[in-house]
């Protein structure tokens, strides 16, 4: 195989980055203040709920009842607590009405009721010591946010005999999304300084641990005003801002952590401070940018879904991806200009590295070539034993029962949780789990007590109240039997929409609301799963030039995803550990959650991927060796994304630490599937698999080789045919961080972080 050594040149990308450093650091230092100033108060503005499906019929019927009854639908409940006496003791009721009334002259509030007016049993409890006083409160969720925080204060607590909790629907939300503000400043003051204590063991040098948490800090910035500007458009999550931190430090410390170390080496290798980004850049500077092209894919098709629940996410993971990358390809080399050999300063770790500069990163004795030797000498036993536990450990997510997010995100000690767990137990009927059809139409007062006779006839339904009529529309309330959200509530909405009536009907309600959820994600999900894995497929063969590999990236990123999913199951769901991690189990998964964490892990995933995948290209591409260029790749980037996947669970793992249970499933979960795809996919799956498939890794038919030779990506020069492949293999020139011999010396590669 013929070698032409190239002397180090300059790409027009490195020169237009480096050719005034100092500017284009101060131009980001005012761009980043812009960005502070933009996105403060942005978690004011950020929505606690969006797990509805905006054109659905319950939807419609929310607001369509909200507007014409807002009594039917309250959102404020307070839970009037009589002690000993009974809830209708002259003076508890006197009390109760008084408060009713003061509460009905509330500005905000309207459809004010109460057991005390009613003598409704569904506002009294079973013991009758506790009633309820029910409200509708008015605007959109920062209003009804400012309302209850004006009106809270003067109804909780003790009044005369009675004592008195604040809860409903606007109280929950309120309250989570005020605790997930509050969780997400404490896991940031966990995350960052542990982070920098792993960075700083990674690289030894603090300067160089620094920059990583430089650029994930503008990473994160940059997103929340970015999540400012659209909630002047649309309306966008609170959750997103875990999003926001967990990835904004991933991945722009996966990124500097890619960059700085190969620009470090270089440095070792004798090159100068402008030669080693030029060469960085030309290398881990283009799968970086691959990177963040292939985690922004997966991302993006929860775009597809109409719950902006989970576009939120994808507005979050997508700027923060693109600005994490913008940052790490644009001042990050800037920066490394300026530092040059500084950036080895404040080298913690020099008197344990002596002697380790002239090593090199293809050592047979290192632990990664031993373990990529092993693996692929057994190749047959690692490929069918790692699958069959991921397969094992998956099992529990065949029981997945789905159901809606509600008061059991919280604490069990939160007011508007004890509030709802109080109605939950001690209430008939599952109060505030009914279902409400409403009519639309002219009918007659026979019609309207026919059609509550045949709803009435249904076997789910307990009871039937109604119809309250407002000119053409009226509304009915139906109590199911069971729980709120159980298979047979479900049911008996799909019997209620296919009941006749002379009048339009529509069904709204917890239950309804969950049925359509599902509906939606089922229809647009095989969309996104097809939307992520042609993109994917398509751009990893981009990257590697072969049919196969990009296959193999799919199906073992999904199978990667496994042991997250069993787990979300087995914990949350079934309440396993609920005790350890302080949540109350609702049952049930929120039904968005496992679509989200599957389209943030594969993206991670694949982020994984590309380091690894990137290096075995470049390796076969030069020695057209397959066996020796997959022991190479996992001995050069095993180190880097074990430490990489490190550091991210340990972010996530604060996120994790949140008392909302959605937080603490999203955080938790994913850091155990960052973990595994690390640990287990990328270092025994993957090599045993190519060494299964061995050469016809690489195979593509002529017109897909011809398409890639033009349009392909990879790290390092021009490539050209490798003489003697036999197999249609293309090579790069050889770099600047390669000997005569076309074997690396010290600066080669990614090193594996020993």
């Amino acid at each position: 195989m013929t070698e032409v050594n190239k002397p180090p040149r300059l790409g027009g990308w490195t020169r237009f980055v480096t050719a005034r450093p100092r500017l284009s650091l101060l131009v980001a230092l005012l761009i980043t203040a812009l960005a502070v100033l933009a996105g403060s108060g942005v978690a004011d503005r950020l929505g606690s709920g969006g797990w509805e499906d905006p054109d659905a019929q319950s939807t419609y019927a929310t607001k369509a009842l909200e507007r014409e009854f807002p009594a039917s639908q309250p959102n404020l409940l307070l839970l009037v607590d009589s002690g000993r006496s009974s809830v209708d003791a002259p003076a508890v009721a006197a009390e109760a009405q008084r408060l009713t009334a003061r509460l009905a002259g509330e500005k905000g509030v309207i459809g004010v009721g109460s057991y005390w007016q009613s003598k409704s049993p569904n506002l009294r409890a079973k013991d009758g010591h506790e009633a309820l006083i029910a409200a509708h409160i008015t605007g959109d969720e920062k209003a009804m946010g400012d309302t209850l925080d004006r009106l809270a204060p003067h109804y909780r607590g003790t009044h005369g005999p009675v004592k008195v909790k604040v809860g409903g629907i606007v109280a929950v939300r309120h309250e989570m999304q005020t605790t997930i503000k509050e969780d997400l400043t404490r896991a940031e003051m966990i995350a960052l300084p542990v982070t920098l204590v792993l960075l700083v063991m990674v690289f030894g040098s603090a300067i160089a641990a620094l920059l990583p948490l430089g650029i994930g800090i503008v990473a994160i910035l940059g997103t929340n005003a970015v999540l400012r500007g659209l909630t002047e458009f649309t309306d966008v999550s609170v959750f997103a801002m875990n999003l926001t931190t967990a990835l904004g430090l991933g991945l722009a410390i996966d990124y500097a952590l890619f960059i700085v170390r190969r620009y470090r080496e270089e440095l070792s290798s004798g090159a100068e401070p402008l030669t080693a980004v030029g060469t960085t850049l030309r290398t881990a500077g283009r799968t970086v940018l691959f990177s963040a092209l292939t985690v922004a894919v997966s991302l993006a098709a929860m775009l597809l879904f109409p719950q902006y629940f989970l576009r939120s996410f994808a507005y979050a993971g997508i700027a923060v991806v693109l600005l994490a990358a913008a940052a790490a390809l644009i001042l990050l080399p800037a920066a490394l200009v300026l530092l040059g050999h500084r950036v080895n300063s404040l080298d913690l770790r020099r008197l344990f590295r002596r002697g380790r500069a002239a090593r090199t990163s293809g050592e047979e004795g290192t632990a990664w070539a031993r373990m990529a030797t092993l693996v692929m000498r057994r190749a047959p036993f690692f490929a069918l034993g790692t699958t069959a536990v991921l397969v094992l450990l998956g099992l529990p997510f065949l029981g997945v029962k789905f159901g809606t997010a509600d008061d059991r995100q919280l604490p069990s000690t939160a007011e508007s949780h004890v509030v709802q767990q109080h109605l939950r137990d001690g209430f008939p009927g599952s109060p505030g789990g009914g279902l409400e059809v409403l009519a639309e139409g002219k009918a007659t007062p026979a019609q309207y007590t026919a059609y509550k006779d045949r709803i009435a006839a249904l076997p789910g339904v307990l009871r039937v109240d109604g119809p309250l009529v407002k000119g053409q529309s009226a509304y009915f309330t139906v109590l199911p039997k069971g729980e709120a959200v159980d298979d047979a509530a479900q049911h008996l909405v799909g019997e209620l929409r296919a009941t006749d009536a002379p009048f339009d009907t529509k069904v709204t309600g917890t239950a309804a609301v969950l049925v359509d959820s599902k509906h939606a994600i089922a229809e647009r999900l095989p969309w996104a799963a097809a939307f992520i894995a042609i993109v994917t497929l398509l751009l990893v063969f981009l990257l590697t030039g072969s049919v196969l590999i990009p296959i193999q990236a799919v199906v073992l990123n999904a199978l990667s995803l496994t042991a997250m999913f069993g787990a979300v199951v087995w914990v949350f769901q079934d309440g396993h550990l609920s005790g350890l991690l302080g949540f109350t189990s609702p049952g049930s998964i929120e039904t968005t959650l496992p679509v989200l964490m599957f389209c943030v892990a594969f993206g991670l995933s694949m982020d994984y991927g590309v380091f690894l995948l990137s290096r075995i290209k470049e390796e076969y591409d030069r020695t057209g060796d397959h066996n020796e260029a997959v022991r190479h790749g996992l001995q050069r980037t095993g180190g880097l994304i074990t430490a990489a996947a490190v550091i991210l669970a340990v972010v996530m793992v604060a996120i994790g630490t949140s008392r909302v249970t959605n937080t603490k499933m999203l955080g938790l979960g994913i850091a155990l599937a960052v973990l595994m795809d690390a640990m287990i996919v990328r270092s025994l799956l993957v090599p045993a698999v190519m060494r299964l498939t061995g050469r016809a890794t690489w195979w593509a038919p002529g017109p897909l080789r011809r398409f890639h030779d033009r349009f392909g990506m990879s790290e390092g020069g021009e490539e050209r045919p490798v003489g003697g492949a036999g197999n249609g293999a293309t090579s790069h020139d050889v770099p600047a961080d390669t000997d005569g011999d076309g074997s690396p010396h010290a600066g080669s590669g990614v090193r594996a972080i020993r």
